[in-house]
């Protein structure tokens, strides 16, 4: 056979790199498989997972529509690098089904048909050597039925029948088989794709004093304030640096250079005297301290993410004993970090150049201390400004040990950079979805996250302590449940930095995204259970969010997010059918956070399971209201009542499940 595979996908990098998965993912995988000729040609999608001694064999399925394109999938069920190949070999069986068809529906008679059978019996006798017992007898009971006389279309029915046909896709009769080429996919745990995350400020949780004055939060009232995150529903909990801050240059208040004498400083100016990157503010309290918070969050299935922040303030121990680590200037001073027109006198950024030997040995004590202490997750500061090499060392480095451990990149950057960390290890990126606020700009987004699969995984989160959007500050509250219904539904990943379930909306000047009185330069101890007990909370909403993520396998998928079409530029409509389960949903948000929207939706049945003309039973998991729905429905959605619906769909039929999943191949390579 002098047949081809081509465009075998995932492929990342032309194989230079493994593609990403997660346990539990549906992957799907899909090749160019033709031949020269008439006969047919199959293809089989041969996967081993890092426990394997033998291949999982899986026979792939011919697309409807493209006839040399054939598709399977594969779900991994432990982390680890897994490698699939397809493989491409003639089908004497597909071929002789053919033959024979075409000619006795023309009606050729048994004679004329004498040597087509006498071919079936010896390819049937061939395959049931193959088989296992019990299949194998089948198959040459149908040998046999085509060898003896009696009604011949009984016998070549049994030939073509469903149990037959099932049996030679489990066990092929294969001939002039061509191995296809090694592609490998990194498996990473469940939580690298599906999660919740929730950012807070570990000193924030301090509360007040007789005198209404902020009290310095510690790792114990931290302890305290996870209860209710983890009653909203959050997996993660993201800690900005817990380290000694910087005394020189300290900023204060709103990002003044005049501090106060009581002012805290930023948690980015890492390092004092009192230590640097493995050291505890003391304020928060100690390792012991630390390591109870740990058991705590643990005890309420929550995971502590650090923040990894690559660079000193003026008194960091590194700026006393490795000056060869900064950038030292004319003047004979360090330069610290700038992004014009802003200044951030109080740090200090790494020179790779200048001892890449000292400052990635560094690092790595620093990363795997915290590793050591029980920290699996690391949201990385800027990794757009460190080397890609040192990123992709540290990580093989750390998952040499430590598999289970996950780097989320905070790269706000251009798509080649940014997808390029995701495809040299780190496992989340955050995005530019809080920029994204009109249809247009959403569709093309989701499109592109749900696209760029294989290599990034997209953590939306809605705000952090950098970023109030505009449309935060004068959407109104709408605005808030708007924002969080998208990030929650779009991706399986998602973000919340405290105080947005209380709607906080003040900038520090028109025109910024900087919050006034920004949290980054002083304590915000707030008041949750009294903003809830007066309604002036969205933590109901959020819980409700979380716990329909929850419950919905099409809500934990990435690669499944599909568009469908709307009569109004204001009203969005996509829909997520998980391939494994069926399970299915269809969200409809009202992006207008000021004024009512109708809009009718016209619904792809086909990409949600349902056959043309059908009418389905759908229950909004929002209200808990039930209609039944069609092609074309019509709806009305209110900022002051539910922004959205994110509705429950009927599961999509088993026989269904693998055409939708291979809609789900992605084919991005920035």
């Amino acid at each position: 056979m002098s047949g081809q595979i081509d465009d075998v996908r995932p492929l990342v990098s032309e194989r230079r790199l493994p593609a990403k998965a997660v346990v539990g993912e549906v992957i799907p995988v899909t090749a160019l498989v033709w031949r020269e000729g008439h006969d047919a040609i199959s293809a089989s999608l041969n996967v081993r997972g890092p426990g394997d001694a033998e291949a999982r064999v899986f026979t792939m399925t011919r697309d409807r529509d493209n006839v040399d394109r054939v598709h399977a999938v594969f779900t991994a069920d432990e982390p680890g690098s897994w490698t699939f190949r397809v493989d491409a070999w003639s089908d004497p069986v597909a071929t002789w089904r053919n033959a024979v068809t075409k000619k006795f529906a023309a009606g050729q008679t048994e004679d004329e048909l004498a040597n087509d059978l006498a071919h079936g019996v010896e390819i049937f006798e061939r395959a049931a050597a193959g088989a296992p017992t019990a299949e194998g007898a089948h198959l040459k009971r149908v040998a046999e039925g085509l060898r003896s006389p009696g009604d011949l279309q009984a016998r070549i029915d049994d030939a073509l029948s469903a149990t037959t046909t099932t049996i030679l896709a489990q066990h092929p009769l294969r001939e002039q088989l061509r191995r296809g080429q090694v592609h490998e996919v990194r498996v990473d745990r469940t939580s690298a794709l599906f999660n919740s995350w929730y950012e807070l400020f570990p000193r924030s949780t301090g509360g007040w004093d007789n005198q209404g004055n902020p009290v310095h939060g510690t790792f114990a009232t931290t302890a305290k304030a996870l209860d209710r995150v983890a009653a909203m529903g959050f997996d993660t909990v993201y800690f900005p640096p817990i380290h000694p801050i910087g005394e020189v240059n300290r900023k204060g208040r709103n990002n003044t250079l005049t501090p106060e004498p009581h002012d805290v400083g930023s948690p980015w100016a890492i390092g004092s005297e009192l230590g640097g990157h493995d050291a505890f503010h003391p304020e928060l309290g100690t390792e012991e301290d630390f390591l109870a918070l740990l058991a705590r969050a643990r005890e309420l299935n929550l995971e502590i993410a650090l923040d990894l922040a690559l660079q000193a303030a003026p008194d960091h121990p590194w700026a006393r004993d490795h000056r060869e680590f900064f950038t030292e200037l004319a003047d004979g001073t360090i330069a610290y970090a700038e992004n014009p027109p802003k200044k951030y006198q109080d740090i200090y950024p790494l020179n790779f150049e200048n001892d890449w030997e000292g400052i990635t040995q560094e690092v790595y004590r620093v990363v795997k201390f915290w590793v050591d202490l029980g920290v699996t997750t690391f949201r990385v500061d800027n990794p757009h400004t460190k080397p890609a090499d040192f990123w992709a060392w540290l990580i093989a480095e750390i998952h040499a040990t430590n598999p289970e451990v996950l780097f989320l990149a905070e790269a706000f950057t251009r798509p080649a950079r940014l997808y390029g960390l995701g495809k040299l290890g780190f496992s989340q990126s955050y995005t530019y979805f809080t920029w994204k606020t009109s249809k247009e700009e959403l569709s093309e987004f989701a499109t592109e996250i749900r696209d760029a699969a294989d290599i990034s995984r997209p953590n939306l989160f809605v705000n952090t302590p950098d970023i109030l959007h505009a449309s935060l500050q004068h959407g109104g509250r709408a605005m808030f449940a708007i924002r969080a219904t998208l990030a929650a539904t779009m991706s399986p990943l998602w973000g919340v930095y405290s105080g947005y379930e209380l709607f906080e909306h003040l900038a520090v000047k028109e025109g910024s995204e900087e919050y006034l009185d920004s949290e980054k330069y002083q304590l915000r101890p707030r008041d949750y259970a009294g903003a809830l007990a007066r309604g002036e909370s969205m933590e109901p909403y959020i819980t409700q969010l979380n716990q329909v993520r929850r419950e919905h396998p099409a809500l934990q998928q990435l690669r499944n997010f599909h568009l469908h079409t709307v009569d109004n530029d204001s009203v969005l409509a996509y829909s997520k059918v998980d391939p494994a389960t069926g399970d299915a949903v269809l969200v409809v948000v009202n992006l207008d956070s000021h004024d009512p929207q109708e809009a009718t939706v016209h619904v792809d049945l086909a990409a949600i399971g349902q056959e043309p003309g059908a009418t389905f039973p759908v229950r909004d998991a929002v209200s808990g209201a039930h209609w039944t729905w069609s092609e074309h429905n019509f709806v009305r959605l209110e900022p002051l009542g539910h922004v959205a619906h994110i509705l429950e769909l009927p599961q999509v039929p088993e026989h269904l499940r693998d055409e939708l999943a291979f809609r789900q191949v992605t084919d991005y390579r920035p």
